[in-house]
């Protein structure tokens, strides 16, 4: 049984930074396309930033130049580091991992996913 558990989230003023941690257990992280998606109050689920299995990396415009997605295989281990936040970040984080490695922004491809830490940054 595959499981991701999130952690990291918190309230932060604008401009502030956090770090969101999704440990997995029950397969190697380093096997598998994983992602952060977020969701906000009334919105559909976004794509914020994906690895590869190689490391290869992509992310949303709205956060490029702003956060970072890297993983740990040795310690099955996904990152997310956010600097320069903005209230428009406020949402439901969750990282995913695509067993198919398919590996495309739609979060419906996504076969696994956590629980969701909330990340709230105010003005």
């Amino acid at each position: 049984q595959v499981q991701l558990v999130e952690s990291g989230g918190g309230s932060v003023q604008a401009g502030g930074s956090l770090r969101l941690s999704c440990t997995a257990s029950g397969y190697g992280a380093s096997r598998y396309c994983m992602g952060w998606f977020r969701e906000a109050p009334g919105k559909e689920r976004e794509e914020v930033a994906r690895i590869w299995t190689d490391g290869s990396t992509s992310y949303a415009d709205s956060v490029k130049g702003r956060f970072t997605i890297s993983k740990d295989s040795a310690k099955n281990t996904l990152y997310l580091q956010m600097n320069s936040l903005k209230p428009e970040d406020t949402a439901m984080y969750y990282c995913a991992a695509d067993w198919r490695n398919i590996c495309t922004p739609n979060y419906r491809a996504y076969n696994y996913w956590g629980q969701g830490t909330q990340v709230t940054v105010s003005s």
